[in-house]
């Protein structure tokens, strides 16, 4: 205990014998921390912002599609409402919402304009928290009911069909046996979504509006729900697929595979970004502890002179730099905590809203920190530094004690 107390207070002096060099390669640790976990927060909150952003415009956590749907939305691959053992799992605590519909291809047309959308029956009560279209509504009303025969409209999409609220419009769709299904239908609401091509592609009526309109009966081409968390599907995944072994059920990882791809290539990045910014903090870490070794030359050949070992030379020279790294990563992460903090609120891009808007961003970022990434940046500058400090504190063993006293 007396030698560690020994070599840590030589090893705290020597870190503050040169005072400005010691201060500039704080800081340079303090800026890398904090470049690293503040870059990776803003990168988690962006990537997040996606994530919800999909999940919430009518994807969800989970859906349920009769096979062969996905790969042709035509009524002939609709289903049957749940059965009583697909309903007792949906009404179950690893479900939060769910909702039935009816998606189908469409062409809307107005007095002026025609355009290809997908119109979507809906149970306005039940996408409340499933989906975006409760809140999004900023002009007219909501749907009342499933059998509400109203129209919502996108903003943009009404203004590219130059109608808006109480006029009428006409939906056409293939319903029965090939057959053309077509109503009148008046908008009653318009809704801003965050993504641009929500409000141009989608259309919304009640579910039995649709129903009545393509002559379908009761028959819906898919369920989608919410669980309470997003990241472990698993359980309730198999629970419905246990309860409706004829459908397919799958998880929003599945239903969005860029998605899939995007956190991949992000954990990929946070790594590579990690990398770099550590390198570029080791040349300095290195260069200031062998000048510290060069001009203790003298000094360390004393001590060696004096019984010192060159294993305890080796530990006061990695001391020195467990001291920097330590403090320059209390610095960085209180940094970081101040930075993120100062952000609660997000940033925002609103002036750039609709060019993010055309390519599916929000146009505010809240940073994300997470445990992982914070602790996996520490480590790498703690563990990676103390390599880093190898080469000088061997170089400081290795002073031969007469050939250093000898020096001028």
């Amino acid at each position: 205990m007396i030698a560690w107390s020994l070599l840590t207070r030589l090893a705290w002096r020597s870190v503050w014998r040169q005072r400005r060099r010691s201060l500039i390669l704080l800081a340079a640790i303090t800026l890398g921390v904090w470049a690293m976990i503040a870059m990776a927060a803003l990168f988690r909150g962006w990537l997040e912002g996606q994530v919800d952003n999909e999940i919430d415009n009518l994807t969800g956590h989970v859906q349920i599609h009769a096979p062969g749907y996905r790969d042709d939305p035509a009524l002939e691959h609709s289903m049957a409402p749940p059965d009583p053992a697909l309903t007792a799992v949906l009404e179950g605590p690893e479900v939060t919402h769910w909702a039935s519909r009816v998606r189908v291809p469409a062409v809307i047309v107005s007095e002026r304009e025609s355009a290809g959308v997908t119109l979507v029956g809906i149970q306005p009560q039940r996408e409340r928290g499933l989906s975006f279209i409760g809140p999004a509504m900023t002009q007219g009303r909501y749907l009342d009911g499933a059998d509400d025969d109203g129209l919502l409209l996108g903003r943009k999409l009404a203004e590219r069909l130059e109608t808006g609220l109480g006029k009428r419009v006409v939906i056409m769709s293939q319903g029965q046996g090939s057959s053309i299904a077509d109503r009148g239908f008046r908008v009653v609401g318009i809704f801003d979504a965050s993504i641009e091509t929500m409000e141009t592609g989608f259309v919304f009526t009640g579910l039995g509006t649709t129903q009545r309109l393509l002559d379908l009966g009761e028959r819906i081409s898919e369920i989608a729900l919410k669980a309470p968390r997003y990241d472990d599907l698993r359980p309730v995944v198999a629970d419905l697929r246990n309860a409706a072994p004829d459908l397919e059920v799958l998880p929003w990882l599945d239903l969005e595979p860029l998605l899939q791809v995007m956190l991949k290539v992000t954990d990929a990045f946070m790594y590579i970004w990690y990398l770099v910014v550590f390198l570029a903090m080791s040349f300095g870490l290195i260069n200031t502890l062998l000048m510290a070794v060069f001009e203790r030359t003298r000094e360390i050949g004393l001590l060696m002179a004096l019984g010192m070992r060159p294993a305890s030379i080796l530990v006061q020279v990695l001391v020195e730099s467990i001291l920097l790294l330590v403090l320059g990563l209390l610095l960085g992460n209180a940094l970081t905590w101040l930075t993120l903090w100062a952000l609660h609120d997000g940033i925002d891009f609103s002036r750039f809203a609709e060019g993010l808007a055309m390519m599916g961003y929000s146009p505010v970022i809240h940073p994300a920190l997470i445990p992982r990434d914070a602790l996996g940046a520490n480590l790498l500058v703690i563990l990676l530094g103390i390599a880093a400090s190898l080469y000088p504190a061997w170089r400081a063993a290795r002073t031969v004690p007469v050939a250093a006293l000898a020096r001028v």
